[in-house]
């Protein structure tokens, strides 16, 4: 998990600023939640998606031998 502080919006960009080191990030707004201001914390959990890698990698695949 991954905390983040909304230091303020920019246009469709959020400025967040991730963990301690508060690491500025632009974040497209539309994928915050409803409610959510400028001065508010927020989690960010990211995960690794295998299932998914693997089908594009296939399908990738599968193009290849169609040529």
């Amino acid at each position: 998990m991954i905390s983040a502080y909304l230091d303020r919006f920019e246009g469709d960009l959020a400025v967040l600023l991730l963990g301690e080191e508060m690491k500025k990030v632009n974040f497209p707004k539309r994928f915050l939640p409803e409610g959510v201001g400028e001065g508010d914390y927020l989690k960010i959990d990211i995960a690794y998606d295998k299932g998914a890698t693997e089908k594009a990698e296939q399908e990738a695949l599968d193009l290849l031998k169609d040529d």
